[in-house]
């Protein structure tokens, strides 16, 4: 009994003087925005799942056995980073005698268009010449040897021998010269098509295994988280089987079903308030982005989808697929209402309210922040419609107002238009 009596005393201590120095240390600084009264169309709360904008279940191109599979699920994933690599060894050899048999191919085409040589472009007119020699020596030769065989200086057999060697001569003189002028003139066209043919049909096959070996990798579309593994290292694979499913969350999509009485007033980018009852201390904004024109026959209802920025942290996505939403889209004609910036709210605690400022009548700088619990609407940008104890033109706390207490003193350090965007970070309080 004691015991129990000592400590309700020193937590009264405490709270008298947390109070005691909360007065101390003066008003909070805080900037408001003003209350607005705008015509918007009438909300209802719709559930839905939050979604990814995209999600891809990954299979292999080839057939192989795992060699390395380097992620495991929930493992954050880059476009283009390797989920799981084949045994290469065998294509890889295959690879390399090919690209071997291409650079000779290469070489041959490069040697039949640089032409011939000038070296072998002397060498033939030397042989050219040498050969138009001897085949003048023999010309006159055979004219010496037919003039003494007119005389019948000479038998038969010899002059048919100088004959003989003089036509050979002027043979070999010829062909010297074709062979010289071959050379000047260099390889046929014909023959260095051909040549380039075979290199672009090497190239073909080259490229054809290089393909091969990039399917042996399997690599991410896009950047994602890896929920499902289905392969593991040394397993085989056939192709076409799955190796890894990867969603996309940097994006969310809210997805709910909507009656066909209601879906005529939900319109593409407009914005839609959406709570997450898993965070309860966020509110998001998202944009229409799709109105699948396709209901479900049997309940009459079209999905929608709220596609909302998603916020990532070194723990991952605050928004992960699957959880439980609740989108409010507008469902009937216009009304008037209350709208405030949506940093006003203060969430997680039973209900959301915000703290409107009382001015003090002497200085209107100062004033009493008001706890008001509201109800909350549809949203139009980022303001948001609120039902409660408000009036239109009522100062309300926007930033500044994480740790505020009710009744607690305030300082108007500035007064924002109820749409600004909010900064970096929040104003200090020095409640």
């Amino acid at each position: 009994m004691r015991l129990a009596t000592s400590l309700v005393a020193f937590f009264l201590l405490c709270f008298l003087f947390s109070e005691q120095l909360l007065a101390q240390r003066g008003p909070a600084s805080v900037a408001v925005a003003k209350i607005v009264e705008q015509k918007i169309a009438s909300g209802q709360t719709f559930v839905g799942t939050v979604q990814p904008i995209k999600r891809s279940l990954i299979g292999s191109a080839v057939g192989g056995r795992v060699a390395e599979f380097p992620v495991n699920e929930g493992d954050y994933v880059r476009a283009k980073q390797p989920l799981a690599q084949l045994l290469i060894n065998t294509i890889s050899l295959e690879v390399d005698a090919e690209k071997a048999e291409l650079e000779l191919r290469k070489h041959e085409l490069t040697e039949l268009e640089n032409g011939s040589r000038p070296d072998e472009i002397k060498r033939a007119k030397a042989l050219m010449m040498a050969a138009k020699a001897g085949s003048e020596y023999q010309q006159k030769r055979r004219k010496r040897l037919e003039s003494l065989y007119s005389r019948k200086a000479v038998n038969d057999d010899d002059i048919q021998q100088v004959v003989s060697e003089s036509i050979r001569a002027e043979q070999l003189y010829q062909e010297a010269t074709a062979a010289y002028e071959l050379a000047v003139k260099g390889p046929r066209k014909e023959k260095i098509a051909q040549a380039r043919s075979r290199v672009a049909i090497q190239q073909a096959l080259v490229d054809k295994l290089e393909s091969q070996v990039v399917k042996h990798t399997i690599i991410s579309p896009f950047n994602g988280y890896v929920v499902a593994e289905h392969t593991e290292v040394g397993q085989w694979v056939n192709s076409g089987e799955l190796v890894a499913e990867v969603i996309a969350l940097d994006e969310v999509d809210v997805s709910v079903q909507v009656l066909e009485n209601h879906v005529p007033h939900v319109r593409l980018g407009m914005d839609v308030r959406v709570e997450v009852p898993a965070i309860p201390e966020e509110v998001f904004i998202g944009k229409v982005a799709m109105v699948i024109p396709q209901a479900d026959v049997r309940s009459r209802t079209f999905p929608v989808k709220v596609r909302i920025k998603n916020t990532i942290t070194k723990n991952g996505p605050i928004l992960k697929s699957g959880m439980l939403a609740r989108a409010v889209l507008p469902t009937g004609a216009a009304q008037t209402a209350l709208l405030v910036s949506k940093d006003a709210l203060v969430l997680g605690g039973p209900r959301p309210m915000i703290f409107v400022v009382e001015p003090n009548k002497e200085n209107q700088k100062l004033g009493k922040a008001r706890a008001v619990p509201v109800q909350v609407g549809v949203a139009q940008g980022r303001l948001i419609q609120v039902k409660g104890d408000l009036k239109r033109g009522a100062f309300v706390v926007i930033r500044g107002n994480e740790r505020l207490r009710p009744e607690q003193n305030v300082v108007i350090a500035e007064v924002l238009s109820p749409d600004a965007e909010p900064k970096a970070k929040a104003m200090k309080s020095d409640g």
